[in-house]
């Protein structure tokens, strides 16, 4: 039961990872936590490179430590799709966040709903592997009937819990993206 619940908890906590990095409108260091750069031959995350504050409710600033890495940590900024255009200024990019259209706001929503799909399909597919490790511990005899029908509740009791919890998340994130 306690593996059953560790992995249901790391779909969870992939899950917020994931709808952490959706931008619904105000600056969040998060937004950047996806982008990587190309620097030293290597793909590194942008947090190794440089500090990224929200100073401001619409602003990001990126304060990059190593002069040579301003021009790649921007290129990686643009080209990571998240619709931001960095305004350098010395060490410091400048991340106006714009306003979000209502068609972006429906595409944000619909990837947010598909985070909470890919969580619910990982937790049901927890509980399928709990219910197959049941059925063989009782085909075995390492335990009764009834006992493995009381597990089988306590599973399923367990898949319900952190399928709510999904849900909850993802409604949360539409509202925050929809502006409500």
């Amino acid at each position: 039961m306690a593996d059953l619940e560790r992995r249901m908890k790391g779909a969870i906590e992939t899950l917020r990872t994931d709808l952490q990095g959706l931008r619904t409108g105000r600056a969040s260091a998060a937004l950047l936590d996806p982008v990587t750069v190309e620097v030293y031959g290597t793909h590194m995350p942008l947090n190794q490179l440089a500090t990224v504050t929200a100073p401001e409710p619409r602003m990001l600033s990126v304060q990059v430590w190593d002069r040579a890495n301003v021009q790649p940590v921007e290129k990686a900024i643009r080209a990571a799709g998240l619709g931001l255009n960095p305004i350098v200024e010395g060490q410091t990019l400048r991340l106006p966040i714009p306003e979000l259209t209502e068609e972006r706001r429906r595409e944000l929503a619909k990837l947010a709903a598909q985070y909470a799909e890919k969580a619910r399909v990982a937790i049901r597919n927890v509980r399928r592997d709990g219910m197959e490790a049941l059925k063989a511990a009782e085909r075995k005899g390492r335990i009764g009937q009834d006992e493995e029908r009381r597990l089988e509740g306590q599973v399923q009791k367990l898949t319900d819990r952190f399928i709510d919890e999904t849900d909850r998340l993802a409604a949360t994130k539409e509202k925050e993206i929809m502006g409500r």
